[in-house]
Parts: structure tokens; sequence; C-alpha cells
């Protein structure tokens, strides 16, 4: 998203509609909001999760969450998902890894009135960055997060949409364990276990948790 601003207009005041027929209106939300009945359980996010063959190349079976993230009542059973562990609290931040992961992890921490830390792949983020480098099947790449997105001793809460070989989270696990914060738990949308990623997060001491998860693929 673009840097902008925010208008702030009286509670309850609505304006005609902007670029792209938007209504504007300030109302706050209903008091009752977190009294909602609870979305559908995991079994109707597991069913959003659309396969696709030979993506991005020949062989690969892709597990693709855009369906899970246009249904609404879906997206709200995710989000809820992730973020009610910790609903009594005990989480200071949630960190979105590029590009999935922040859909997930933006609402996750309204829910849980924690701050958003968004990871970012190289000369995306603004200021002093940290960065830490991670493999792919061929060569590497590197993730970097605000040197001062997370403070010594916060409790961080790490969200991504897919868990495969685990690279990509380890990196953003050390990166806030760089910046003095403690990994709560990292916590995904779709785990590939045989893939092996959870093995190895595992294997270092992460707690690890996922939505759904295929195994086969």
């Amino acid at each position: 998203m673009e840097p902008g601003g925010v208008l702030a207009v009286p509670a309850g005041r609505r304006y005609p509609a902007g670029a792209g027929g938007a209504i504007l209106s300030a109302a706050r939300p209903a008091a009752t909001d977190r009294t909602k009945p609870m979305p559908p359980p995991p079994a109707r996010i597991e069913s959003l999760i659309r396969a696709i063959p030979d993506h991005p190349r020949a062989g690969i079976l892709f597990r693709d969450v855009t369906p899970l993230m246009g249904d609404p009542a879906g997206l709200r059973a995710a989000v809820e998902a992730i973020a009610e562990p910790y609903a009594g609290g005990g989480i200071d931040k949630v960190a979105g890894i590029e590009a999935r992961g922040f859909v997930f992890a933006a609402p996750a921490a309204c829910r849980l009135g924690a701050g958003l830390v968004p990871i970012r792949k190289k000369g995306k983020l603004p200021g002093r960055t940290i960065a830490r480098s991670y493999d792919l099947e061929y060569g590497s790449d590197v993730l970097e997060m605000r040197a001062d997105a997370v403070r010594p001793g916060e409790r961080v809460l790490l969200v991504d949409d897919l868990l495969a070989t685990g690279g990509t989270a380890e990196a953003a696990a050390a990166l806030v364990e760089e910046a003095g914060g403690a990994v709560v738990e990292c916590c995904f949308v779709v785990d590939l276990p045989d893939v092996g990623g959870r093995a190895r997060l595992e294997a270092r001491g992460r707690a690890v948790r996922a939505l759904c998860a295929f195994a086969g693929d």
C-alpha cells in the first residue's frame, strides 16, 4: 500500500462516494462485536484452499489461499483461529511475512490488540533495517525488518500463509530474536508436512501451529 493519510471525521457521519464508489463512514464498531458467534471451524478453511497443478512450474502442486481470502466467513474463520489461543493477552506484536502473510497477520493483530510488524524482501522497508538471508531451491534471498519494529522482551506471534521448507519462517524468527523479541509461536494457514518445514522449525525449538495440512504434496 502506498503512503497515505487518514481522515478523522465525527462518529456516525457519512460522506458521498469517493473514487471507486466507496462510501466512507466514521461509525464506531458495535460494542457487541466480540460477542458475535464464532465463525465456521477449520474444516471450512481447508475446503477453501485450492490446488493448482504445475504452478509455478511443472511438477509442483500449488496450494492457493486466495479463495479463502475472498470468502468472508472463511477469512474470518482463519483470522479467529490464528488469534484465538492468545485472546487473553500475552502477544505484543504480530509479525507477518511478505506478502500473503500480511493478509492474515494484520487482522489477527487487531483482534489481539497488538502491533503489526511487516517482514519484507530486501529494499522494501524505509529507515534502518536488519536482514537475514535464507536458502531457496536455486540460490538465496533476503528478508528485512525495521530495526526498531520489535522492542527487547516483546512477545511476537509469527504469521504466514504457508509452511513448506521453513527457510523463510526461520529467517523471520531470527530477525525478531536479533531485535530482542521472543517468538512465541510460528502460525501458518497451510502446512505441507512432507516438505519438512515443520520438522525443521521444531528441531530448532520453535512452536509451530497450522490451521490445516496437506500431506503428500
